[in-house]
């Protein structure tokens, strides 16, 4: 990879074409511009990164949301090196899969831009390109079956934030793009600054790229019965409690068997998935956010032993707490 030196602008170019995701496009690029405020507010001469839209054609495109995006430069006027050149996704990128000067430019762009990546499925622009034969890559889940049996030479994960693979990244859907600006950020300027930007944008926490895509709320549906869906409530309001079968039962009054066929049938998990899916989400806000010891998080949340907590983070986010929290947690004053 490309060493810069550290007062060097960096250019980010998103892609973007007509129906467009906006948040694809404007999430990652905000990220770059404030990581760029900070450092000038911190003392650096130039800015950190230059960041653009471009497109087929330059002008004003509609997106999905109906908000006009303006695109500052066709790509056919690119030239040079770039530092990073990201694809959006969005309603429009079957057509975008079928634009040849598109995919020419990406084509012949790809190998001037130190890093090539997609946010959503912007990931079918690049393989559609042959960009990612031969890669391990990811997309929104619901598109990850689709994007496999579509495009066979590319290795598709479906459960990651975000998959690198060389100087390819690709990512979920939609906010994991900005998961996957802020990575970049930290990769090139450090977590304290990663960190920082996160704050700045008040969110939540900067999610590893190995995360599942699927938090406790989303991997699980919502129970059509009244009594299952406020349990599912019930269960996430004090995950610490006891969550065993027969306890769930009998407070909706369901003899354990047929709740946990009913439960299983009506959330798409297991009660004891699910329960461990809202434990470990529990546990990891516990980890970003206090300065607890493991055991007593690992006991507050239900897990009993630290053990037992580390087994279940490496089955749902594929690291362990205290690796988890040394990665990803903000400073506790």
């Amino acid at each position: 990879m490309t060493s810069r030196p550290p007062d060097e602008t960096r250019r980010v170019t998103v892609v973007a074409f007509p129906d467009v995701q906006v948040l694809d496009v404007v999430g990652p690029l905000e990220v770059f511009a404030i990581a760029s405020r900070l450092l000038e507010l911190g003392g650096r001469a130039t800015a950190a990164y230059a960041v653009e839209i471009v497109a087929t054609r330059a002008g004003v495109l509609a997106t999905s949301s109906g908000i006009g995006l303006v695109a500052a430069r066709a790509l056919g006027q690119l030239r040079g090196r770039l530092d990073t050149l990201l694809v959006a996704g969005g309603g429009g990128t079957e057509a975008a899969m079928q634009d040849e000067t598109l995919l020419a430019a990406l084509r012949r762009l790809a190998p001037q831009a130190r890093r090539l990546g997609s946010v959503c499925s912007g990931a079918f622009v690049l393989a559609e390109a042959g960009l990612l034969d031969g890669r391990r890559a990811t997309t929104h889940w619901q598109w990850c079956e689709a994007l496999g049996a579509r495009f066979p030479r590319v290795r598709v994960d479906p459960d990651p934030i975000f998959v690198r693979d060389g100087n390819v990244y690709t990512s979920a859907g939609v906010t994991a793009g900005m998961d996957l600006a802020l990575a970049l950020v930290e990769e090139d300027h450090g977590r304290a600054l990663a960190l920082e930007v996160a704050r700045q944008m008040v969110l939540f926490l900067r999610r590893p790229g190995g995360q599942s895509q699927f938090s406790a709320a989303l991997a699980a549906q919502a129970a059509d019965r009244e009594p299952l869906r406020d349990l599912q409530a019930w269960i996430a309001e004090d995950p610490g409690r006891d969550c065993s079968v027969p306890a769930l039962a009998h407070r909706v009054a369901m003899s354990p068997r047929n709740f946990a066929r009913v439960f299983a049938r009506e959330v798409g998990a297991t009660p004891g998935q699910f329960v461990e899916r809202v434990r470990v989400e529990a546990a990891r806000r516990r980890l970003e956010e206090s300065a607890d010891g493991v055991d007593n998080i690992a006991s507050r949340c239900g897990f009993g032993t630290a053990e037992t907590m580390r087994r279940a983070f490496l089955r749902t986010l594929r690291v362990p707490p205290s690796a988890y929290r040394s990665r990803f947690r903000a400073t506790v004053h």
